[in-house]
């Protein structure tokens, strides 16, 4: 990929991944698409553990890392830790990948369903199928935005859904690099564009219509080439009409930066 200009959307990796082009020769253009927002509410968390004592869930879910932090550290700010411990030592508590895995650990917090590699939804369902749901609560705890298609599995089980938020994605504070990202697309100063998730692409979406610059984010996809994570990353760039051309398999950064490697030397 030697001289090749690729954007990049990632967050949270996106230092780690531009130092990774930047090895193999290519040119990184880090423009961050997200931001994690804290979104707990006191209140609505004490409802939420009020409710659980009169009727306790059947299972619970954690999808990421820092969720799963983000609510063992608001129930102890509520003082109120203990009572969801009792709750998740009686219930079933599934995992949706290693990063979650470990925070329950670190709280020596039992795991019933572990998903395997590459650790997506379909595994998650996967590993709970076993699990008589219908008439039973079923907690989940939300990351960035609602993973809508475990939710509509859940509920066509029968299972009523709690949602727990803890953070939500928004668009950076600081917006330039967007811009400039725009600005690299209309002057055909882009090679590739790697989107790392499906909110990426949606927020720069937003921020372009926000921005009256969505053709100039439209057309300017249509001429370089778009690598995706996975599929429902892909799934969120095809709904926005862009043509995907290639997909990363398994879901991981390391499988996107060998496409990347492949296809752009």
């Amino acid at each position: 990929m030697q001289g090749k200009h690729i954007a990049i959307l990632e967050s949270r990796l996106g230092v780690q991944l531009a130092e990774l082009i930047s090895r193999a020769g290519g040119i990184p253009l880090h423009a961050p698409a997200l931001a994690e927002v804290p979104d707990g509410d006191p209140q609505a968390l004490h409802a939420f553990l009020d409710s659980c004592a009169q009727r306790p869930p059947e299972l619970f879910i954690f999808q990421t890392g820092v969720g799963t932090q983000a609510l063992l550290d608001m129930t102890e700010d509520l003082g109120r830790t203990p009572e969801l411990l009792e709750l998740l030592s009686r219930a079933k508590v599934a995992e949706r990948g290693p990063k979650p895995a470990g925070v329950l650990r670190s709280h020596a917090i039992r795991i019933d369903l572990a998903t395997g590699d590459p650790h997506t939804t379909a595994e998650l369902l996967s590993v709970i199928d076993s699990v008589a749901l219908s008439g039973r609560r079923v907690v989940v705890q939300r990351y960035g935005e609602t993973n809508r298609e475990l939710e509509a599995a859940l509920r066509a089980r029968g299972a009523e859904v709690l949602e727990v938020p803890t953070y939500r994605w928004a668009l950076p504070r600081d917006t330039t690099p967007l811009s400039q990202l725009l600005d690299a697309l209309e002057d055909n100063e882009v090679d590739a564009v790697a989107f790392t998730s499906a909110s990426q692409v949606r927020n720069l979406f937003a921020f372009a219509h926000d921005e009256v610059r969505e053709e100039t984010l439209s057309s300017g996809l249509s001429r370089v080439q778009v690598f995706s994570i996975g599929p429902v990353c892909t799934r969120a760039l095809k709904a926005v009409d862009v043509r995907v051309d290639a997909e990363a398999s398994p879901p991981k950064l390391g499988p996107l930066m060998a496409l990347l490697r492949e296809r752009l030397s």
